[in-house]
């Protein structure tokens, strides 16, 4: 018997193709499910076909009602049998099929009765399925013997009882919540399971009391916990109540402290560890805080066990972000760790040692991870590349053996992912390192001579075209890039196409040998290649004469595209072909971001114009086309923007309304979406009547009323403000609704002749200086920065007084400016003392503003912020400050 099962064992392959459920099908196991209708039951045979079924239902496999109501009442039969084994496969069945309500009759007296047995494996099990299978109704019947289980001598039964607590808790909390007392007792309990089960079942009968929560945790702090798993949870609500609470964590005089600290010399390892993570995920969390729990993870480093090691270098690493100091007294540990069999804690260790080392230990770290790579997954590489990037950024100066590093893993195998990564690793280091941009540009040129990612070779030879040409000696790419064009397909090579003209555009020198380089090009035997080096040659000169590149074409070759790309998609599928070119004037610039409250507002009936727009580009659209169908409004010049719409009355009130607001160069125009929801009145003669006196720079110009408003049919009235040009006036319109009400009659839907005149009063209206900013994104905002002119730049400083966090303070000020934060900037770190913040935008009069926000936070929560704008026209800057002083 030993020889066969020691070759199975060896034998991996076969093993692991083979499955004993292997071309079963429903049909014939509900053909096999017979049996458990015999006269002499087979536990065996019985207990084969339910797993089978079980498999089945598991897979996915769906019964029709007939057949789950045929397998359900032949699986009832087997309560019948004595056999262990067989009555757990029942329990099992029946909770799967999950019987309706009035199947759940037939078994409920069964189930009972096991509930009640003196065999603790069926009180147990028979609990479970109870509690998984009855309603409310039943439940009110069994409660007082799930309440005796909880308090059972047999911790199998206990842990039943509190596990089906805990998941009768969302149907029916208000019988559980019943049970405190007995699950009070229960938490004393000396069997670890039950103990933890209790536990888990108080807190969430308690969790929406924050008081209740705290006096648990005082309570059992004292040390009445002895479960190891117990200890972990009650460690975890421990922090919560520390996160929830007001104390000083700026001086660690926090409450429960002393208790996680305790918890590091348990003598249980889970206990440890969930206490040393519990520490250093506090908020605010301090070195002095920190130290215990850190020399504890170092003496896990050195465990014998993998698991240990794990969960310590994985913890640390964390703490390595945002606390890189405190970790350094672990460096000697973790580069132990850097051979570790597990790559998971290899890799770890690698990117923590790159968090904490310092400027001396990179080169020898360098050496110990070029042996290393070779060993590990991309998944692994791409977290490695990442770190060697942050560390770069840390130490300018270590850059060429960082450089050097990148580009040797650039040339090994690896998938796409990995190899991007090390790209955009490069690309960073050569936009924020200055001395490291020739190295840098030679070893991405060395990489798409060779590469087979039609992406990447793309995107590098974007790159180089904007920064070879700035390289003290730019001819030497010319040859990376020109053999793209002999040796690529089709998308590379018109890439190759474009970024020779952008260095034959801006290097006067080069020009003449590029023109030649380009007119090769029009022989390709691709339309793309050929029509850019047609266009690229008559913006660069005409026939053999070479001409200096204009304004005009420096712009068309490297302007930004000054719109968004949805917006510019949406136009050119709205474009209808006509005599009239297509404008990219015409193309709206701001971003919109459907707000929350508007994405809650889908639900409700459509109030015309005002509805939430389907796209960004058919919104703007739509309001262009009607305002200059208006008369009054046509002489107006070209919508600027148009703001989301904003709600003036309470939902489900009779009249609903909202406004959008216009902004032109000269005129503001509010255009009020009204709703009447009153099907037997008939309104006509709709306005709104607008007090301007707290805006002083408004003078109401026009006024559109509204003829007639039939039940839930939206209509819309408009006026118009003029203000001075170009100015962001700012201030606060009151607002009544005026009309004429006219009975409607229900059984003919004719209204009287006769009506009366009402008001109805709604919310005020603020026009605020975001309304004169559109976002305007910038796809790289180095170059934009450096591209706008220095002069322009105005710098000041600003205190903003107290704040509930950083991340708070960055919003006030985006929504105050109304800009498009770039590069991901609004994201504010957790626990972070300073951040810098990214924005742009296209201010009225169709200028573009850059902001470069610096923030501080102190120990009082006092923020300040450096605010640097640059613009095309100074004034405009002086104005975005006055904006950010006045705010």
């Amino acid at each position: 018997m030993a020889q066969p099962l020691v070759k199975k064992d060896d034998d991996h392959d076969d093993e692991a193709e083979y499955s004993p459920f292997l071309g079963i099908e429903k049909g014939a196991i509900l053909q096999e499910a017979r049996v458990f209708n015999d006269p002499q039951l087979d536990p065996r045979r019985c207990s084969q076909v339910i797993t089978k079924l079980l498999y089945l239902l598991n897979q996915g496999e769906t019964f029709t009602k007939i057949e789950a109501t045929e397998v359900f009442f032949s699986v009832t039969k087997l309560f019948q049998s004595r056999d262990l084994g067989l009555r757990r496969m029942v329990y099992l069945m029946i909770k799967e099929l999950s019987p309706s309500a009035d199947e759940v009759i037939i078994v409920t007296s069964s189930l009972m009765k096991d509930m009640n047995s003196k065999t603790d494996m069926y009180r147990a099990n028979s609990i479970r399925v109870l509690c998984r299978i009855i309603d409310g109704t039943l439940l009110t019947q069994i409660e007082r013997y799930l309440k005796q289980a909880i308090v059972d001598k047999n911790p199998v039964v206990a842990s039943a009882a509190l596990v089906s607590g805990i998941h009768l808790l969302q149907t029916n909390p208000e019988i559980v919540k019943r049970w405190s007392n007995e699950v009070q007792e229960a938490v004393q309990s000396r069997a670890a399971l039950v103990q933890f089960h209790a536990l888990a079942l108080l807190h969430q009968i308690r969790q929406n009391d924050r008081l209740a929560v705290s006096k648990l945790v005082t309570s059992l702090t004292r040390g009445t916990v002895r479960s190891p798993l117990a200890q972990c949870l009650l460690i975890r609500y421990t922090s919560q109540v520390i996160c929830e609470s007001a104390g000083n964590t700026q001086t660690g005089d926090r409450p429960f402290y002393d208790y996680l600290e305790s918890c590091l010399r348990h003598k249980a390892e889970m206990v440890i560890l969930e206490a040393a993570r519990a520490i250093t995920e506090l908020n605010g969390v301090t070195s002095r805080e920190l130290t215990p729990a850190v020399t504890v993870l170092q003496l896990f480093l050195t465990s014998s066990k993998p698991v240990l090691r794990f969960a310590a270098i994985r913890t640390l690493n964390k703490v390595a972000m945002t606390h890189p100091m405190s970790v350094t007294n672990c460096n000697i540990d973790m580069e132990g760790l850097i051979s570790d069999q597990n790559r998971s804690i290899a890799t770890l260790a690698i990117t923590t040692l790159l968090k904490t080392g310092n400027e001396s230990s990179v080169d020898r770290l360098m050496k110990q991870i070029t042996n290393f790579m070779s060993d590990i997954a991309d998944e692994f590489k791409i977290v490695v590349v990442e770190a060697i990037r942050s560390l770069c950024l840390k130490f300018p100066l270590k850059y060429r053996a960082l450089m050097n590093f990148l580009s040797n893993i650039l040339r090994e195998e690896g998938g796409f992912e990995y190899k991007k990564a090390i790209v955009d690793s490069i690309v960073i280091l050569i936009r924020d390192i200055p001395d490291a941009k020739e190295s840098g540009l030679l070893h991405l040129c060395e990489f798409i001579e060779d590469c087979e990612f039609t992406y990447l070779s793309t995107q590098i030879l974007h790159f180089l075209s904007i920064e070879g040409p700035k390289t003290s000696d730019p001819c030497k790419y010319i040859r990376y890039i020109y053999n793209r064009v002999h040796l690529e397909n089709a998308t590379v090579r018109a890439s190759a196409v474009t970024t020779l003209a952008k260095f034959g555009a801006l290097v006067e020198s080069l020009k003449p040998r590029i023109i030649v380089l380009l007119k090769r090009c029009l022989f390709d035997s691709d339309d793309e290649v050929r029509d850019r080096a047609t266009l690229y040659l008559s913006t660069l000169g005409a026939d053999d004469a070479v001409v200096e590149t204009g304004e005009d074409a420096n712009e068309f070759l490297f302007g930004s595209l000054d719109v968004p790309l949805v917006n510019l998609v949406m136009s050119l599928k709205n474009y209808v072909p006509s005599d009239e070119p297509f404008d990219i004037s015409s193309v709206p610039r701001e971003v919109k971001v459907q707000p929350l409250a508007e994405k809650k507002a889908t639900s409700k009936k459509s109030t015309g114009l005002g509805a939430p727009p389907t796209g960004p580009t058919a919104t703007v659209d739509t309001y262009e086309r009607l305002l200059s169908s208006i008369p009054e409004f046509s002489s107006f010049g070209k919508l600027f923007k148009s703001s989301a719409p904003v709600e003036l009355t309470e939902a489900e009130t009779e009249y609903a309304v909202n406004v959008v607001k216009h902004i032109f160069y000269q005129h503001v125009v509010f255009q009020y979406n009204c709703t009447n929801t009153i099907s037997e009145q008939l309104l006509e003669n709709v306005t709104v009547i607008v007090d301007a006196s707290e805006a002083e720079e408004f003078a109401e110009v026009v006024s559109k009323p509204l003829g007639s408003l039939p039940y839930d049919s939206p209509g819309q009235t408009f006026l118009a403000f003029e203000k001075p040009e170009g100015v962001p006036a700012v201030g606060k319109f009151s607002n009544v609704l005026r009309f004429l009400v006219k009975e409607v009659d229900p059984s003919t839907g004719e209204s009287e002749d006769d009506g009366v005149e009402d008001e109805y009063q709604l919310e005020d209206l603020e026009v605020v200086a975001a309304d004169y900013m559109q976002k305007v994104g910038v796809s790289n905002f180095r170059n934009a920065w450096e591209n706008m002119n220095p002069d322009s730049e105005k710098v000041d400083e600003y205190g903003l007084g107290p704040r509930e966090s950083l991340a708070e303070a960055v919003n006030a000020v985006i929504n105050l400016l109304g800009m498009q934060p770039c590069e991901g900037t609004e994201v504010v770190p957790s626990n972070s003392r300073s951040h810098t913040c990214l924005l742009s935008g296209v201010f009225i009069g169709n200028v573009k503003v850059l902001v470069r926000l610096s923030f501080g936070i102190d120990g009082q929560k006092d923020v300040a912020m450096k605010l640097a704008v640059r613009s095309d026209d100074e004034s405009i800057s002086d104005a975005i400050h006055e904006i950010v002083a006045s705010g």
